[in-house]
C-alpha cells in the first residue's frame, strides 16, 4: 500500500513540483500527466494506475470535443486563403481617416477574426504580420500598436466559436451553446472598450495615432464597394454562429459546416489548392494534438487530487478564510489572474474549474441575486473565459507577448511589449469587474435565446 500523506502537505508537494518542473521549461502535457503518475504509484499501487483509463477514455469518447479540430481546421483554412489581409485591408480604408483609425481597424478585425477562428496564436501572429508594420510605416506609437494587436488577438479566447468555452463546457458538463451565447456580449463589450480607448488616447494626442493621409481616404461609394469583399466571410461566420445560437445544429455539426464553408470561400478568392489544404491539415493536426495530450494529463492529476480529498480541502480553506460569498468569488478569480501569469489556459482550466465549479454551486445562486443554478454556473464560465483573457497578456509568461514578440522588428524590446500589454490588461480587469457587478451582461441573451 502508498503512503499516506496529509493533504495540506499533498497540496503544496503536488502544486509545487508542478510549478517548478514548469518553471525548468517542460512542457505542461507531459509534466501534469508524468507527474500524476509518479503520485499515483507513490500514494497507492499499481492497481491506482487503473485511474489513468477511466480519466481518459471519457474524454477520447466525448462527442462535444470533435468541434475542436472542425474549427481549427476552419481557421487555418481562412487564413491560409489570406481572407485576414483582406479583412484588414477594407476595414482600415473605411476607417482611414479616423485619429487612431489604424489601431481600431486592428480590433474591429480581430473582433470578426475571433468569430471565425476561436485560435489566439493565429489571431495575434497574423495581425503582427500585416497590422504592425503598417501602423509603424505611419508613425503610429508603438506602444498604442501592439497593444492593439495583442489585446485583440485575445477575444478569440471569448468570443465564440472559441475553443476554450467547448473544453470548459465538457469539463464543467454544461451546455457548449449556452456558453457561447453568453459570451456574445462580453466578448462585443471588451472589443468596444479597447476601440474606445485608442480612439480617445489618439484624439487626445493625435502622435499616438495619427489619420491616414488623404490620398489614401476612399469616398463613400467606394467604401460600400469595397466592403462587399467581405460578404463571403460575414456569411459564413453568420452561418456557423446563426445555425448554433437558434438550436438547428449542435456547435460540432456546426463546425462541420463552418469547415466546408472555410473551402468555399477559399475558392471564391482563387486560394483553393492542395498546398492550402496541407498546410491547415498541418496546423490542425498540431494544434489538436497538444490540447488533447494537456487535456489527458491535467485530468489525471485533478482526477487524483480530488480522490485525496483535494476538493473539500480547498473548499473548507476558502470557507475558513470568513470570505462570504463573493469573497469566495473573488479570491477564486485572483487565483485564476496569478495562474495566468505562469501557466497557459488549458492547464488552468483543467486544474481549477473541476474544483472551483462545485464549490460555487455549492454557495447557491441566491448568494449572488441570480434566478437559478443554470445562471450561476453559466455566469461562472463566462466569468472565467474573461479571466483568462488576462493571462495571454500577463507578464512575465502571456502568450500574446511571445507569439507578438515572434513577428514583431528586432528593435522592439520585450519590455516595451510588456509595457504596451498593461493598459490593456486594466481594460481587461474593468470587463471583468463589469461583468461580475452585473450578470445581466452575461446571462441576458441566454435568457432571451433559450426562455
Amino acid at each position: 500500500m502508498g503512503l499516506e500523506i496529509d493533504i495540506g502537505w499533498l497540496t503544496l508537494i503536488m502544486f509545487g513540483s508542478l510549478l517548478l518542473l514548469l518553471m525548468a521549461g517542460l512542457p505542461l502535457a507531459f509534466v501534469t500527466g508524468g507527474l500524476a503518475c509518479v503520485f499515483l504509484f507513490v500514494l497507492g499501487d499499481w492497481q491506482t494506475l487503473n485511474i489513468v483509463p477511466s480519466r481518459i477514455f471519457p474524454l477520447m469518447t466525448n462527442y462535444q470535443l470533435s468541434a475542436i479540430p472542425l474549427f481549427i481546421f476552419m481557421a487555418a483554412m481562412l487564413e491560409r486563403a489570406g481572407i485576414i489581409n483582406d479583412m484588414f485591408d477594407v476595414i482600415y480604408k473605411v476607417l482611414g481617416g479616423v485619429k487612431g483609425g489604424l489601431a481600431a481597424a486592428t480590433i474591429i478585425a480581430s473582433t470578426i477574426l475571433a468569430a471565425m477562428v476561436g485560435v489566439i496564436g493565429a489571431a495575434v501572429v497574423t495581425m503582427g504580420i500585416i497590422a504592425l508594420p503598417a501602423m509603424l510605416k505611419r508613425h503610429y506609437d508603438p506602444e498604442i500598436a501592439m497593444g492593439s494587436i495583442m489585446a485583440g488577438g485575445t477575444l478569440g479566447i471569448l468570443i465564440p466559436p472559441s475553443i476554450l468555452a467547448i473544453i470548459y463546457a465538457v469539463v464543467a458538463e454544461q451546455s457548449v451553446g449556452e456558453l457561447f451565447i453568453g459570451a456574445v456580449f462580453p466578448g462585443l463589450l471588451l472589443s468596444g472598450l479597447y476601440v474606445v480607448y485608442v480612439v480617445a488616447r489618439s484624439y487626445i494626442n493625435p502622435e499616438l495615432g495619427p489619420p491616414a493621409p488623404p490620398e489614401e481616404r476612399i469616398s463613400f461609394s467606394e467604401k460600400v464597394r469595397v466592403m462587399s469583399k467581405m460578404s463571403a466571410p460575414i456569411a459564413l461566420i453568420v452561418v456557423v454562429l446563426g445555425v448554433i445560437f437558434s438550436g438547428v445544429a449542435t456547435p460540432v455539426e456546426a463546425a462541420g459546416i463552418g469547415t466546408f464553408g472555410a473551402f468555399i470561400v477559399a475558392a471564391i478568392h482563387r486560394k483553393l489548392d492542395w498546398p492550402t489544404v496541407q498546410g491547415a491539415c498541418l496546423t490542425t493536426l498540431k494544434a489538436t494534438a497538444m490540447v488533447i495530450w494537456i487535456m489527458f494529463g491535467a485530468t489525471i492529476f485533478v482526477g487524483l487530487y480530488v480522490l485525496e480529498g483535494g476538493q473539500q480541502f480547498v473548499a473548507g480553506a476558502m470557507q475558513g478564510m470568513g470570505l462570504g460569498p463573493w469573497g469566495i468569488l473573488i479570491f477564486m478569480q485572483l487565483i485564476l489572474i496569478f495562474l495566468g501569469m505562469f501557466l497557459d489556459w488549458v492547464g488552468i482550466l483543467l486544474l481549477c474549474v473541476p474544483i472551483f465549479v462545485p464549490i460555487i454551486k455549492g454557495l447557491g445562486a441566491a448568494a449572488f441575486g441570480l434566478d437559478s443554478g443554470d445562471d450561476l454556473v453559466l455566469w461562472f464560465g463566462v466569468l472565467y473565459l474573461v479571466n483568462m483573457q488576462m493571462s495571454f497578456l500577463s507578464p512575465p509568461f502571456g502568450y500574446a507577448l511571445f507569439y507578438l514578440r515572434g513577428v514583431a522588428p528586432p528593435e522592439i524590446p520585450m519590455t516595451r511589449i510588456f509595457k504596451a500589454a498593461i493598459p490593456f490588461l486594466m481594460i481587461q480587469l474593468i470587463g471583468l469587474v463589469l461583468c461580475m457587478v452585473f450578470p445581466e451582461i452575461i446571462t441576458w441573451l441566454p435568457g432571451v435565446m433559450y426562455g
